[in-house]
């Protein structure tokens, strides 16, 4: 790192022989660099501001104050501020005091203008690099001081559609169900249609409600990853799945599976929302077929959930993994339009992607990526 008209670089050399310091400040300014020449170590130690210097040039032995000592505290006015030793008296235990103390660097006298120079950008270029990682870490810092807060916020808006958006919907359902069971016999047939199609609101605000929670739960959890077995996995899901829907004919295709690094409960939410929607979605199939399976790709596993459903138009897929955005009328598939969305955030904190392939009447497919062990 050399200096330059738009960004000079100021360097304070200290040294208690005149002739010395003169030197090094007539061949550094030479090369552009801004210097200030002392020979008293309490001076320079008085002048030395945050920001003013760059790097600080002291020789080892002085008779106020050596040069360790005096880099110490001249780092503790100003933690930015570069350092090299220099001295005719260097030895290993030297170095690595003068390296614990903040040097970037220990020059042997005597040098010349070949040696000093390159050492000089050197050691201004390490002290570049660690600026640049420190306000690299400040900046990590505050992102997940921002995080926290955010998460926070999250939890606070999620106790509030608990409590807030809940106990309204309660209270119209139940004030609904109560005139029903007191007045039924005075309301006419289109009055009676109308109290329920109320309730059936307020059940689906439930659904919404509870969606919503479910989304905002799968965002703040952290994965707790393990070695987790998905052949097991998928098995199990898919058995507890299939539970309710004894009376279809079902025919089920699983594949070889992996094992995996991820986190089991996160994982089997991913497997238990794609085996629910392929079921769902291949209602009217009989019979209906969902296949599971897995393909290797370079470093990372791609798994599959496919099936002869209803299945959708593609030019639609954008909105598939939004939250609440559904492909299909309520009236013939239910749901809330949150399922895929926790898909998509759960496989996001697994370093993963999905996506999907799909045309209408002609069944879906449904991807996720997760890094190989």
């Amino acid at each position: 790192m050399s200096a330059s008209a738009d960004s000079p670089v100021s360097l304070l050399i200290v040294d208690d022989m005149m002739g010395q310091v003169e030197a090094l400040c007539h061949v550094l300014e030479a090369e552009g660099y801004r210097t200030v020449g002392r020979t008293s170590a309490q001076q320079a130690l008085s002048e030395i501001k945050p920001g003013r210097f760059d790097l600080l040039l002291t020789d080892l032995r002085m008779p106020e104050i050596d040069g360790i000592s005096l880099l110490h505290a001249a780092r503790a006015a100003d933690g930015a501020l570069g350092g090299i030793v220099i001295t005719a008296h260097a030895d290993i235990s030297m170095a690595v005091e003068a390296m614990q103390a903040g040097a970037l660097d220990v020059i042997e006298k005597p040098f010349t203008r070949d040696v000093i120079l390159p050492r000089v950008s050197r050691a201004l270029d390490v002290r570049r690099l660690r600026l640049d990682n420190a306000a690299l870490h400040e900046r990590e810092r505050r992102y997940i001081q921002e995080l926290e807060s955010a998460n926070r916020q999250l939890e606070a808006f999620s106790v509030s559609i608990s409590h807030d958006l809940r106990n309204p919907v309660h209270t119209i359902a139940g004030f609904c169900k109560l005139y029903l069971s007191e007045y039924g016999m005075d309301i006419s047939d289109g009055g009676r249609r109308l109290l329920d199609q109320v309730i059936e609101g307020t059940q689906r605000m439930e659904q919404l409600i509870e969606g919503l929670l479910r989304f905002c739960r799968a965002s703040r959890q952290v994965p707790t990853k393990c070695p987790v077995s998905l052949d097991w996995m998928v098995r199990r899901v898919m058995t507890s799945l299939q539970t309710q829907s004894a009376n279809r004919r079902l025919e089920l295709r699983i594949g070889p599976l992996p094992e995996c690094e991820a986190d089991p409960l996160l994982l089997e939410q991913v497997f238990v929302n794609l085996l629910s929607n392929a079921l769902k979605f291949t209602r009217h199939r009989d019979p209906a077929v969902i296949e599971v399976g897995a393909m290797e790709r370079g470093e990372e596993w791609v798994l599959f959930v496919r099936d002869n459903g209803a299945g959708f138009d593609m030019k639609y897929v954008d909105r598939l993994f939004g939250v609440f955005q559904r492909l299909h009328p309520a009236s013939k598939f239910e749901g809330t339009g949150v399922g895929l969305s926790i898909v998509r955030q759960i496989i996001a904190r697994h370093d993963g992607r999905v996506w999907a392939e799909s045309e209408p009447d002609g069944g879906a497919a449904f991807f996720f990526s997760l890094p190989r062990r």
